[in-house]
């Protein structure tokens, strides 16, 4: 049988993909076949049930293993996105249109993601009510971290942003546009 680069490059692809499922650290979770197959599933609508852990997590336990969801709403033109980064650092958005780009943060980003992600102010932001102020037409923050989740409307009448909330959304915001 003969080989084809095209052929070649296809296995090595493959391979790429499958090394990452070998892990025998049972804190890591190993992506699945089929969630790599198909990136669109990572971005689906919302649902009313909140994000599944993906590892056990304790009070003050850094979350470098934290599925995250953000989503992005209001505006005058109505926007609903929706930005998903698994805990390996890929991520999908989806758009307003449905439309979905796929990618993966940068070690750097990554890092940085897992360090805001292990903030304790981000817990107590949480907890907090959400005041959203009286403002028209402002975007609103949704952040979903495993099962916590916290928010804030961006509004220049309101109360301050949370700010370890509003650091992570900047970041998600600038490495997935």
């Amino acid at each position: 049988m003969r080989s084809t680069p095209a052929a070649a490059a296809a296995v090595a692809a493959l391979l790429a993909v499958l090394s990452g499922c070998t892990s025998t650290d049972p804190t890591v979770a190993a992506p699945s076949p089929t969630a790599a197959a198909t990136p669109t599933a990572v971005a689906s609508p919302i649902t009313a049930t909140p994000a599944t852990p993906t590892t056990a997590t304790t009070p003050g336990a850094p979350a470098t293993a934290a599925r995250v969801l953000l989503v992005r709403t209001g505006g005058i033109a109505g926007t609903r996105e929706t930005v998903t980064v698994e805990p390996d650092g890929r991520w999908a958005r989806t758009d307003r249109a449905g439309s979905t780009r796929n990618g993966r943060l940068g070690p750097t980003d990554l890092d940085r993601l897992r360090q805001l992600l292990a903030d304790p102010r981000l817990a107590t932001e949480a907890t907090a009510p959400a005041d959203p102020g009286d403002c028209a037409d402002a975007f609103a923050y949704r952040l979903t971290v495993n099962t916590r989740t916290t928010g804030y409307v961006d509004c220049d009448t309101g109360p301050d942003r949370p700010p370890a909330t509003a650091a992570v959304v900047a970041l998600l915001t600038r490495v997935t546009s």
